[in-house]
């Protein structure tokens, strides 16, 4: 059967509107919100409001997105294989977007008082709110592969929506503690706390939904027919599956840090009420700054030199927090804008390569399958963010952090404040830095995109940003 007009076309070759640009980009508020506040607020939630061990809390924050690892995948062979006048994508930002607000508000509503009847409640609640997560994410992800083949375009298109992205984190994670304190702490605070993401989620998934109606949808087809065949097509992708265990290793370090923030500001600097919120603005206002920078440096590095630049950089600034007991408040924060740095870098070049590995599929097989690989993508990221509280969790669990239910810490020995301390800053450290030695088998360059796209069509190297002189110059490697 033919399909619909709008989702005929191929991707567009001039320039987007900049509507498209601010349009796509307001997805943003809901992948950042939602990727933020949960690591940021839901183990603190779980183990000093509804009195859960912190084992127990960390098992709890840790299956329900776990569950994405198998429904990301799924929701991008769906999205895929959707037609619809809207185009395959769009339909799922606007109503996957919206059943998201409603259900992250739900986690946070506490009908329960407290003991394991919250807590299956709570797990209950993320896990429906993690599965529709999914539905909008991977579809969202996707569509860069098929807005535009302009190389131009797709740097504008990445750089609007890393900038949204970044300020919905800073929005998101800094005003959140702040909603909780001003509604009354406890349970009802983080209430007031839950509403207050919903409405950003919603604004993001109605705003890119709209935002991008004037874009063209792109050629989605030509997928495999079966799942475990798509799934097959992605695992042959070397530079593909090289960057995915890097990123998810990585994004789990990174979530250790978030998931530490209330405990450290608590814990190691004492300050319960602003310490949460400074912390995670150094953490994440870099990112604001110095995007332009890692432009440049990826511009004469490469993205992999870049990256691996970036980790090293988080991975050393955290490892230098561990005498966070014994510096004065300023240079800690000032740690923790060093740490910030390599995460803007990090999180801007991984996604930056991802687009060439999409692209070295197309080239190779003549099939446009985004899907496929931003479901494994986005189930690999957030299984990540998942695991690293839960592993800060199990230190806390294993170092004899006393849990409350009163809305408040309660006093810890000495022990339990070591494992918070090495949670925040060691953990993070090992999961970054190493993990960067994966990358020797990421080996894509332009030339090899153009080699691969010799097979069947052109590369499509509009994705590649950030290359080097000595990249268009490489000649006779055999792709990978």
């Amino acid at each position: 059967m033919k399909p619909p007009p709008g989702d005929a076309g191929s991707p567009a070759a001039g320039r987007l509107p900049r509507s498209v640009h601010a349009g796509y980009a307001l997805g943003s508020l809901a992948t950042g919100a939602f990727g933020t506040v949960p690591g940021l607020l839901l183990l603190p939630y779980l183990t000093d409001t509804l009195g859960v061990a912190a084992g127990v809390a960390a098992l709890l924050v840790l299956l329900p997105k776990a569950w994405d690892v198998l429904v990301n995948p799924v929701a991008g062979r769906i999205s895929d294989r959707t037609r619809s006048p809207w185009g395959a994508r769009r339909p799922y930002l606007l109503v996957a977007g919206l059943t998201l607000a409603v259900l992250f508000a739900a986690i946070f509503a506490a009908p329960f008082d407290g003991g394991p009847a919250a807590a299956a409640y709570v797990a209950f609640a993320f896990l429906a709110t993690a599965t529709a997560f999914a539905f909008f994410q991977v579809p969202y992800v996707a569509m860069p592969a098929e807005l535009t083949d302009d190389y131009t375009e797709r740097t504008r298109l990445m750089t609007w929506r890393i900038a949204v992205l970044a300020l919905a984190i800073l929005v998101s994670g800094a005003v959140a503690p702040l909603v909780v304190t001003a509604g009354g702490d406890g349970v009802p605070g983080h209430r007031w706390m839950g509403l207050f993401v919903a409405v950003l989620i919603a604004l993001g998934a109605v705003g890119a939904f709209l935002g991008t109606r004037s874009a063209p949808t792109g050629a989605v087809g030509g997928s495999e027919p079966t799942l475990r065949a798509q799934l097959a097509v992605a695992g042959a992708n070397r530079p593909f599956r090289a960057l995915l265990i890097c990123f998810v290793v990585q994004s789990a370090g990174v979530a250790t840090i978030l998931a530490g923030v209330n405990y450290f500001a608590g814990q190691i600097l004492r300050d319960e009420e602003s310490g949460p919120t400074l912390l995670f603005v150094c953490f994440v206002g870099p990112a604001l700054l110095v995007m332009p920078i890692w432009t440049r440096v990826g511009a004469r590095l490469g993205k992999r030199a870049a990256l691996v630049t970036a980790a090293l950089i988080l991975a050393v600034g955290a490892l230098a927090l561990v005498a966070a007991p014994v510096l004065p408040p300023v240079a800690v924060y000032l740690l923790v804008a060093v740490i910030g740095v390599g995460y803007a870098g990090q999180q801007v070049f991984a996604l930056a390569m991802l687009p060439d590995c999409i692209a070295y599929d197309t080239a190779r097989t003549g099939r446009r399958q985004a899907g496929v690989f931003t479901g494994l993508w986005t189930a690999g990221e957030t299984f990540g963010l998942a695991l690293g509280p839960g592993i800060y969790g199990l230190v806390l669990q294993l170092s004899g952090y006393v849990s409350s239910d009163t809305g408040t810490a309660a006093a810890q020995s000495d022990l339990a404040r070591l494992g918070v301390l090495l949670g925040f800053t060691v953990l993070p450290a090992l999961l970054v830095g190493p993990p960067v030695l994966l990358l020797r088998r990421y080996t894509l360059t332009p030339a090899l995109l153009a080699a691969a796209g010799h097979h069947d069509r052109p590369a499509d190297q509009g994705v590649v940003v950030g290359t080097t002189a000595t990249d268009h110059h490489e000649k006779g490697t055999t792709p990978p």
